[in-house]
Order: C-alpha cells, then structure tokens, then sequence
C-alpha cells in the first residue's frame, strides 16, 4: 500500500514539475515572441534608435566603422559571461533558451513581412508603441529569468549588485548611451528613443516577482556572512 502511495506521489510530483516548467518556459518563448514582434514591425520600420547594447554597437559602428555583427555578439557573450558568473547557471540556461526564441521569431516575422502599418511620420506614437511591446516583451522573460540580450543580462547584475530595481538599472544604461548617441543622432531622436525607454523601463519594472533581486542578492551576502564567520572559527 505504502508503495503504491510513494508511486502515486511522485508522479504527482512530475506531473507538477513539468506543468511548471512548461509555465515557465513558455512563458520566456512568449516574452521574446512580443519583444521580436515590436522590433520587427515598429523599430526597423520608424528607426527607433536603441540604448543599452544594441545602441552602443551602432555608435561604435559609426564613429570607429566596428560592424555591430562583431561588436555586438562581443558584448553579448562578454554580458552573458558575466551574468553567468553572478547569477548561475540557470541564467545561462534560461538566457540561452530566450535569445534563440528571439532569433527564431524574428527571422518568421521577417519572413512573414510587415503586419503594422510603418509609424515612421508619426515618431511619439512609434515611441510608445515601441516600448509598449519591449516593456511587455523583456518584461516577460526577465520575469523568469532570462535574458533575450546583453541588455537584459547587464540591466540584471546592476539590479542585483546595486539593490535596485531593474526599472532603474535598465534606464541607467539606455539613458547613458543614448547621451552619447547625441554625437551623431538628432535630439528630435533621441527624445523619442527616451519615451520608449521610459515606458519600457517602468513595465519591465512592474512584470517581476517582487523582491527577486533583492533576496538574491540577501541571500549571496548572507553565505558570504557564514563563510567569513566560519573562517573566523576556523582560524
């Protein structure tokens, strides 16, 4: 009988691991799905000018002629390394996972062509157009985890390093490369590229779990705390 218990109860417990794991990565599969989706239809077609990552590949390729194929896939790796040394390897799995969901959406939507009209005379609304669909859309798969990007990766060490909130960490890089986007981009751009990060920023900020970073940062100083007192036995 008691076997017969112990059997039922871990299928249960499958069952209930593979529901939240379908959860969950379907829920990062729908973030990069909405992100790719307003890059695709909103961004290549207003030319929105990006910050984080994506912006800073675009100055380098203006002002030093670094192809952002190679200067971003640098950053990428260099931000994933990072965040992987940090926040584990569930990151890197999860990030993983996302950043070849965004490719394979992206590269559909492209196939499939343009299904919103181009924004492009109409730049403020673009703007929030835009960052409605990359807040909902980053928000989404950093809610779980993930990283579609060098962006997110690096927006979530500041956030966990700094005791922040992400909404901050996130607005803290876009905004500071898209001062120096100034060198080459017209302010009228850049005003709107703000709105986009601004209204991204703030979703971004509002779809996490409440206090994610915070207790994982807690969490890593207080085994830093134990370690350090167990030394102090020791020694």
């Amino acid at each position: 009988m008691s076997s017969v218990k112990e059997a039922l109860f871990i299928m249960q417990t499958k069952s209930q691991q593979l529901k939240q794991s379908f959860l969950h990565y379907g829920t990062m599969l729908l973030g990069v799905a909405i992100l790719a989706f307003g890059l695709f239809n909103v961004h290549s077609q207003s030319k929105i000018t990006e910050g984080g990552v994506l912006g800073m590949t675009l100055l380098l390729h203006h002002w030093l002629g670094i192809t952002p194929g190679i200067s971003g896939l640098v950053m990428d790796i260099t931000c994933y390394f990072i965040g992987f040394r940090m926040l584990g390897k569930a990151f890197l799995k999860n990030a993983i996972f996302s950043s070849i969901g965004f490719s394979v959406c992206y590269n559909l939507y492209e196939a499939y062509g343009y299904v919103l009209p181009n924004l492009g005379g109409q730049p403020l609304l673009a703007a929030v157009v835009g960052g409605l669909f990359v807040g909902i859309g980053v928000g989404l798969v950093v809610r779980e985890g993930g990283a579609s990007g060098g962006d997110d990766a690096l927006a979530m060490i500041i956030a966990k390093n700094a005791r922040c909130r992400i909404s901050k960490a996130y607005f803290l890089t876009d905004f500071v490369v898209l001062m120096l986007s100034l060198s080459y981009i017209p302010l009228k751009n850049i005003l709107c590229s703000l709105v986009t990060v601004t209204i991204s920023s703030f979703l971004i900020d509002k779809l996490q779990k409440p206090a994610a970073f915070a207790e994982t940062a807690s969490s890593n100083k207080d085994g830093a705390e134990q370690e350090e007192d167990s030394t102090d036995v020791s020694a």
